[in-house]
């Protein structure tokens, strides 16, 4: 008997409260991928690479998709679209944009850059939650999963 291994989310955020929400509407939203963090675009470069802290691929194994801010430190979240699309083993990698800005400018360049959709954190909790049950069937039930693997 062989175990399935649930695919993992990647959630590029530097704002520890709205990690603390998205977890909370991930429970409420019964999502059973493992959500796993990165605190800037920086640090999801180097999870994406394997390197430092993120070289154990059992423990921080390739993301099914990602759920990225666009204000982050060190890189900002165009930055990580950038890098991924350039990647020959990840450029099909999912990437939602997930951030506050509802700013035209925002919105196309994510798009321009690769992204596959943008989304604006909804303001109350309830709406996250719903947000989170809409992605969950739509991007880990329904949708096809790309073979992504490093390079």
């Amino acid at each position: 008997m062989s175990l399935v291994k649930v695919p993992s989310i990647l959630l590029a955020e530097d704002d520890d409260n709205d990690v603390f929400f998205m977890e909370r509407a991930f429970k409420q939203a019964q999502i059973a991928n493992p959500l796993l963090r990165v605190k800037d675009g920086e640090d999801a470069i180097s999870y994406f690479k394997g390197e430092a802290a993120y070289s154990n691929r059992t423990q921080y194994p390739i993301p099914y998709l990602v759920l990225l801010d666009l204000k982050m430190p060190r890189k900002n979240g165009f930055e990580v679209i950038s890098w991924v699309r350039q990647q020959p083993g990840l450029k099909r990698l999912p990437l939602v944009v997930l951030t506050s800005s509802k700013e035209d400018p925002d919105i196309n360049k994510s798009y321009e850059l690769g992204a596959n959709t943008y989304l604006v954190k909804p303001v109350k909790f309830e709406g996250l939650v719903e947000m989170m049950k809409t992605l969950n069937l739509y991007w880990l039930i329904l949708a096809e999963k790309p073979n992504c693997t490093p390079e």
